[in-house]
Order: C-alpha cells, then sequence, then structure tokens
C-alpha cells in the first residue's frame, strides 16, 4: 500500500488561474446583491455565495491530494474552470431567469471534482473509503440546486437551504479520516483567496466610481475604503494567519484534517461573506458619499465587518482549544480586541443609518484600526515570536 506523500510546494499556476474564475464569481455574487437591495436579496446572495465556496474548497482540498498540473488532472481542471465560468455568469439570474443554466453549471462542477477526488484515490485506500462517505452529500445538494431552478418562491428557497445543508454536513460524516494535506500549501492557498475576497471591495470602489463626478468627498470615501481593506489585510496576515498555519503543522493524521475541515473550510465561509458584505455596503456607501445609507447597505456595511472579526474570534477560539488539549501551554492571544472590533463595527449601524455614508465608513475605519494599534501594542513581544518562528 502506497499512501499520498504530503505536497509541500507552493500554490501552482494553474490553481492561481482557477482561482481568477471564483474571483469572477465573487464579483458577481456582489452585482446580484446590489441589483435587489432588500433582505431577500442578501439573503439569496448568501446562499449562492456558499454554494461558490463549497465548490472552491473541494478544489482547495483535492490540489492537496495530487498534482494538478499533470496529464488528466490538468483537463479536469480547465472543464471545471470552463463550468465554473457559466455559473459565475448565471449568478445574477441563478434564483430567476438563469437559475437552469447556474444549476446546471454547478453541478457540472462538483461532478468533476469528484471525478478527480477518484483519480486521487487511486492508490490510496483510506482516502477511498472517506470519498465513500462523502460522496453522497457533495452529489445530493448540487443536484437539489439543479432541481430548484425548475419550481418557484418558497419551494425554490427550502431546496437551495437543505441543498447547502447538505454540502457542508459531508465532512461532518466522515470525521476527516483518510485525509492528507500539506500545511504550508493548504494555508497559502487559503490565504491567497482572503486576498482576493479583498480585491473584491477595491472592484467595489471602481465601480461605484465609474461614470460618477469626481470630488473630494469621492477621494476621501475611496481614501477610507482602501484604509478598511488594509485594515483586514492586516489583521488576518500579520499574525492569525501565521499561528493558524503553525498550528496546522503541528498536527497530523486526523486532528490535522479536522483543524483544517473547521479553521479554514467551515470558518472562512462566513469571513469571507462579511468581506462580500462590506464590499456591497462600500459600494453604496462610495457612489453617494453625502447621504444616509438605508437599512440594508449599513448593515452590509458595519456587519460585514463585524462578521468578518467575530469569525476571526471564533477561528482563534478552535486553535486554543487544541492546543490546551495537546499542551500544556495556556496561549494569550486569544485576547479582547478582535472581539471588541465586532461589537463595535455593528454598533455603528445606527450611525451608518444617521449620519452621511463618509462620516460611517469613517467611524468603520477609525473601530478597524484601533485594533491594529491594539495589537500592535499589546501583543508587540509575542508578535514578534509568532513571525520569526513563521516556516
Amino acid at each position: 500500500m502506497r499512501s499520498i506523500v504530503e505536497r509541500q510546494q507552493r500554490v501552482t499556476p494553474l490553481e492561481l488561474f482557477f482561482d481568477l474564475v471564483f474571483v469572477y464569481a465573487v464579483t458577481q455574487v456582489t452585482t446580484m446583491m446590489s441589483q435587489d437591495l432588500t433582505w431577500r436579496g442578501v439573503g439569496r446572495g448568501v446562499l449562492v455565495l456558499a454554494a461558490l465556496w463549497w465548490a472552491w474548497t473541494g478544489y482547495a482540498w483535492l490540489t492537496n491530494m495530487l498534482e494538478p498540473e499533470e496529464g488528466l488532472p490538468r483537463a479536469g481542471m480547465f472543464g471545471a474552470m470552463a463550468a465554473m465560468l457559466v455559473a459565475a455568469i448565471a449568478v445574477p439570474g441563478a434564483f430567476g431567469s438563469n437559475a437552469v443554466l447556474f444549476g446546471a453549471a454547478y453541478v457540472l462542477v462538483r461532478l468533476v471534482n469528484l471525478a478527480l477526488y477518484a483519480i486521487a484515490g487511486r492508490r490510496d485506500p483510506d482516502f477511498v473509503r472517506a470519498f465513500v462517505r462523502f460522496a453522497p452529500t457533495a452529489a445530493i445538494g448540487p443536484l437539489l440546486i439543479l432541481a430548484a431552478s425548475f419550481v418557484e418562491g418558497w419551494v425554490r428557497l427550502a431546496l437551495w437551504v437543505i441543498a447547502i445543508l447538505a454540502l457542508y454536513s459531508g465532512p461532518l460524516l466522515d470525521r476527516g479520516q483518510g485525509w492528507r494535506l500539506s500545511p504550508a500549501h493548504f494555508a497559502e492557498r487559503y490565504g491567497l483567496i482572503v486576498i482576493i475576497a479583498l480585491g473584491e471591495s477595491i472592484f467595489a470602489i471602481g465601480f461605484a466610481t465609474a461614470g460618477v463626478v469626481i470630488t473630494p468627498a469621492t477621494i476621501a470615501a475611496a481614501v477610507l475604503g482602501l484604509a478598511v481593506i488594509a485594515a483586514l489585510w492586516w489583521a488576518y496576515f500579520d499574525v492569525f494567519a501565521v499561528l493558524a498555519q503553525q498550528q496546522l503543522s503541528a498536527t497530523s493524521g486526523v486532528t490535522r484534517a479536522r483543524l483544517a475541515r473547521d479553521c479554514y473550510s467551515y470558518l472562512h465561509m462566513p469571513m469571507i461573506a462579511g468581506i462580500v458584505l462590506f464590499a456591497l455596503g462600500l459600494k453604496i456607501t462610495t457612489h453617494d458619499v453625502h447621504q444616509p445609507l438605508a437599512v440594508v447597505p449599513a448593515v452590509a456595511l458595519c456587519g460585514g465587518l463585524s462578521l468578518y472579526f467575530f469569525t476571526h474570534v471564533l477561528t482563534r477560539l478552535r486553535l486554543v482549544a487544541l492546543i490546551r488539549r495537546t499542551t500544556e501551554e495556556r496561549p494569550g492571544w486569544i485576547g479582547p480586541g478582535r472581539l471588541a472590533a465586532a461589537i463595535g463595527t455593528l454598533a455603528a449601524i445606527p450611525a451608518a443609518v444617521a449620519l452621511p455614508a463618509l462620516a460611517a465608513l469613517t467611524l468603520v475605519a477609525a473601530v478597524c484600526w484601533a485594533l491594529i494599534v491594539w495589537d500592535l501594542l499589546h501583543y508587540r513581544e509575542h508578535r514578534i515570536q509568532v513571525r520569526e518562528a513563521r516556516p
């Protein structure tokens, strides 16, 4: 029996190429929500984002199991890219005129993923058993999304919700047995997708300012938006991502697979959703900086940031729980900073509704950078230790 050797290489050009299609899909989700600025519209956008995220994360795990740039896997990756592109084109109408197109393309994306998993497991009986456990839910979810395209109203929504629950429940059934991954490659892949999501926020600024008269207030909003995005980048990459990768590298076997599943596949999804919601709010804010935001854009702007920081808190709790179970160490880096930032940005929603949009954006930028200053001052020594120990 020959097991699959952990890949120690960096993210490949083909993986980055694949992620470009996902960038477009995420941009389309923001477009979808901006066309229907209601709770229903945002809810539908989050469901579509959840489906797209699970398709992407399936390929992130896949490329840890096989070399994507060799022979049949390369052809499969190109085929999946084509199907993902069609699904992305159909995103704005995923609950309307393009529902069938989106559903069919999404099924194809997932079927190619499962086929490549089968290739990856040809010489690994342990993974074959894992594949048999998760494959049913991985297939049922997309089929339910396709079925939803043939019905209307609450039945369509119900089928979508059931499909997402089916997709996300799959990894809980196999308990992480049979999966192998390279921590450095895996963490880098998810880190790059965070950068891609942050790039979507920058795109939102560009889309909002296209075709409008550029004023000093517009420039100020663009710069403040970039300041918030920079703070989000700093909050993730300065120490947070390094700590997560270190803990992933310190584990092995089932423990490593479960940690990767929880901290990356599951908890990165609300993190990405928070960035996308912020991008939606930023797009509306930058378009008209002098008027107060309506309730839905205000919740997107402030609540998206709150969701992002609160997910950081949950991820740290998951990592701390692992450290306390496996060592005598009592980590002191959980801290109140991110929880305070999550509460502070959420509490800014009433101000975002009452004040001009530019003032609301200034307020949330101040909260975000207060967190960065707190981290720099309060965790100065620990930050240096962590970054010096970077693999």
